[in-house]
């Protein structure tokens, strides 16, 4: 399985995908997606939609996986973060891709245990978990190989997880039909 892990930015978008062999997880491809600052907002968000378009069908993933904006303090970065996100968002699914998102603290606890992590934490963690020699270099590259494969290494326990759900909410739902259908003869 393939998954392709975007950390979303207008000036520097990192992207990683991470595929999992056996039981171990490699890091097939990592980079970094820029655009001037001095380009107008539609040209860069063109380019890193042509970009992202050609990663997805380069790669070919299973999933996309899409950094959340949970919360910034910059209001400026967040829109320019929230427009990046949206274009992988439409990227993926134009390709027909399972899409997920997750904020950079579930990754965090996903990878390393603890929410707070710093980003060394994380690089050298995304090394560890990928077996690279050193931590991945820039940050961006980092965060999006963390996503890809917090995706992977959660992958399993989300669809129990849902299996469970939909078990509950199929008979939930079949009990509800039962109550109704009774209340009906009764009257």
């Amino acid at each position: 399985m393939f998954v392709l892990g975007i950390d979303p930015g207008l000036s520097r978008c990192g992207y990683g995908v991470v595929t999992k062999r056996g039981s171990s997880l490699v890091a097939v491809a990592g980079g970094v997606i820029s655009s001037p600052p001095t380009m107008p907002l539609q040209d860069r968000l063109r380019t890193l939609s042509d970009e992202l378009r050609a990663l997805v069908a380069e790669y070919r993933p299973d999933a996309v996986v899409v950094e959340r904006v949970f919360f910034q303090v910059n209001v400026r970065t967040a829109m320019a973060t929230g427009q990046a996100a949206g274009v992988a968002l439409v990227a993926a699914a134009e390709a027909g891709c399972e899409v997920a998102q997750y904020t950079s603290n579930e990754v965090k606890q996903a990878l390393v245990g603890y929410g707070g992590a710093t980003k060394d934490q994380v690089q050298r963690m995304v090394a560890s978990v990928l077996g690279l020699s050193e931590p991945p270099r820039p940050p961006d590259v980092a965060d999006a190989l963390a996503l890809a494969a917090c995706h992977l290494t959660t992958s399993s326990l989300r669809r129990a997880v849902d299996a469970a759900t939909a078990g509950i909410d199929a008979s939930s739902a079949a009990a509800d039909a039962a109550d109704a259908a009774n209340m009906g003869v009764r009257r």
